[in-house]
């Protein structure tokens, strides 16, 4: 079982802009909470035990929303660098296996429960059913092996969410192919890149999100539709007893 996640939001989402003029993308508000909160109350309710944000862009809003119990990581060349390299400071505490996700995702907690259920140590979640245009992060698929990434894939099989989980032995790999690739100067890339450079050598399940809503946030338009669309299908699809999303609602309660 992964007792660690890592959740990436160091950036500060600046295609979101006015929205994130003066608040990094996690921490937009739908439904009076913030995305990265939704993300830690989704995680709990997965037993994960240690939670690990890797910050950036107005970083202490990060720390006064989530609060002292959340492990910090602060990416100082946040405005030069991309997720892989923000998953690379957060190398130490992954180390024995970890998830992780975007800290721009708001999600149904179903899939992440379907990510950390399926039998397969290294797995990625995919939209089988998503439109894919330019700018989503595509996938390609043989049998249950996920085996390209990326956005400019001619037969996707499907969308990336943004939420991966790798065994110990997964982690080794693909901080060697980091490290291999950040020593060849790409620290711009995103964590797909990593992945796509190993995929073919290492075998990394594909999890569908059985159509469960989903959605990442990078335009004015994402958001509006996160808060019109997505948010309001999560809370009717949501098993109310078992819903950490409308659980908490005077803030986070994070337990070790």
């Amino acid at each position: 079982m992964i007792k660690q996640a890592v959740i990436l939001a160091a950036g500060q989402g600046r295609r979101l802009w006015p929205h994130t003029q003066n608040v990094p993308k996690c921490l937009l508000t739908i439904g009076g909470k913030t995305i990265l909160e939704y993300q830690v109350e989704a995680l709990l309710s997965q037993k994960v035990e240690r939670i690990t944000v890797v910050i950036g862009y107005e970083s202490d809003r990060v720390r006064e929303v989530l609060g002292p119990k959340i492990n910090y990581i602060e990416n100082k060349h946040f405005r030069k660098t991309s997720s892989m390299y923000s998953l690379w400071l957060a190398r130490r505490e992954a180390q024995h296996g970890f998830l992780a996700l975007n800290g721009d995702v708001l999600f149904h907690r179903g899939i992440l429960e379907s990510l950390m259920s399926s039998p397969h140590a290294d797995a990625l979640a995919i939209d089988f059913e998503a439109v894919l245009a330019e700018e989503e992060m595509k996938v390609q698929v043989k049998g249950e092996r996920v085996h390209a990434l990326s956005k400019t894939l001619r037969q996707p099989d499907g969308e990336n969410v943004g939420m991966i989980k790798f065994s110990e032995k997964g982690s080794r790999i693909l901080f060697a192919k980091i490290e291999e690739l950040l020593k060849k100067g790409l620290r711009h890339v995103m964590v797909p890149f990593a992945v796509n450079a190993i995929a073919s050598t290492y075998f990394i399940a594909g999890v569908s999100v059985k159509r469960l809503p989903w959605i990442e946030m990078d335009f004015p338009k994402d958001y509006q539709r996160a808060r019109d669309v997505i948010y309001p299908a999560i809370m009717q699809q949501q098993d109310e007893s078992a819903s950490l999303l409308t659980e908490y609602s005077d803030g986070i309660n994070v337990t070790n």
